[in-house]
């Protein structure tokens, strides 16, 4: 069942003040799940986290209308759609575990392009020599990153890939969503995304939640998707509990923000994420920001933002915009 449709004119405040609020609350998410990622398996924590999410969400699903608005008529691309989101955020957390905040975010950032490249073969769209010359940019970012710096020597090269797979993954379904032409109301959206999570969690606990597969290995990124479930100590619950909260509301100011506004506006607010996480692996993990880094996500928000301005520029009155505008850029 389709929400119903709200001018994009209306509510532009509206729209970039929910966006902002889903980019702090993802830059708190995953500020937890890297404090929690030493003494937890990620399944255990994408459980707890999505089980409080979706208690919250059905409020959202509430106020929106009821139950009656999670009827769909494709369930099949729903639940496509939320194991690719599942996917890139359960790689994305690999990675955080052993990556500086700041740089795992960053690295996630070339989603847009790679929208952009997936567009190509996919959607069949010409891409013309101003967004070619940024996707160029943007990778040169990404390459900028992988140089072997002291800024992340003791850090396995292969953890840099992980959240630029994540985001490979996650584009990979935004241009899937686009060219099938899914719409539901936000609060449904985010329920179908919780139940994934809940789903996959689950199955990860009966696969590998005794531990056994972690014992004796050295990657920090496996060991966090293996390791043994166990009873979070009391000064975690509030962590926990925090995490389901800003799950629930990330699902749904995401959603909403990119019903309410214009795509591409909306969308470049998005890298307001990239100073929050960058501020908060600075304070709270002491990670200070090396010239590489900044120099990388230079290259990687710059060549984004501009991918943003060339579909406002093409895109006329009424006319759907493209594919690197579409949907929200980050993880639900």
């Amino acid at each position: 069942m389709s929400a119903p449709v709200v001018s994009v004119d209306a509510t532009p405040v509206r729209a970039i003040a929910l966006i902002l609020i889903g980019m702090a609350c993802i830059s708190v998410n995953d500020m937890l799940i890297k404090l929690l990622s030493g003494g937890y398996p990620l399944h255990q924590m994408v459980f707890i986290r999505s089980v409080i999410g979706i208690m919250a969400a059905s409020v959202f699903v509430w106020l929106e209308g009821g139950w009656r608005i999670l009827k769909t008529e494709r369930p099949g691309l729903h639940l496509i759609r939320a194991l690719l989101i599942v996917s890139a955020n359960m790689i994305y957390f690999a990675g955080l575990s052993v990556l500086p905040l700041g740089l795992a975010t960053a690295l996630f950032f070339v989603a847009p392009l790679f929208i952009t490249l997936l567009a190509i073969p996919v959607l069949g769209e010409a891409v013309g020599r101003h967004r070619i010359t940024a996707l160029f940019i943007g990778f040169t970012g990404v390459a900028v990153m992988m140089l072997p710096a002291t800024d992340w020597s003791d850090i396995p090269r292969a953890a840099l890939l992980l959240p630029v797979i994540a985001a490979a993954c996650y584009a990979g379904m935004q241009v899937m969503t686009r060219k099938l032409g899914a719409k539901s109301a936000a609060s449904a959206m985010a329920i179908y995304i919780q139940l994934a999570f809940i789903v996959v969690s689950c199955v990860s606990y009966f696969a590998v939640g005794h531990g056994r597969y972690a014992e004796g290995l050295d990657s920090e990124s496996l060991i966090f998707l293996l390791r043994a479930w166990v009873w979070p100590a009391p000064e975690d619950i509030w962590k926990f509990a925090v995490l389901g909260a800003m799950s629930a509301i990330i699902g749904y100011c995401l959603s909403a923000a990119y019903r309410l506004g214009n795509a591409a506006t909306v969308a470049s607010y998005e890298y307001a994420a990239l100073p929050m996480a960058i501020m908060l692996g600075w304070i709270v993990f002491a990670e200070r920001p090396g010239w590489i880094m900044l120099l990388g996500t230079a290259l990687i928000a710059g060549a984004g933002l501009y991918v943003f301005a060339r579909e406002r520029h093409r895109a006329a009155p009424g006319e759907v915009p493209g594919p690197a505008a579409e949907r929200p850029l980050r993880r639900g």
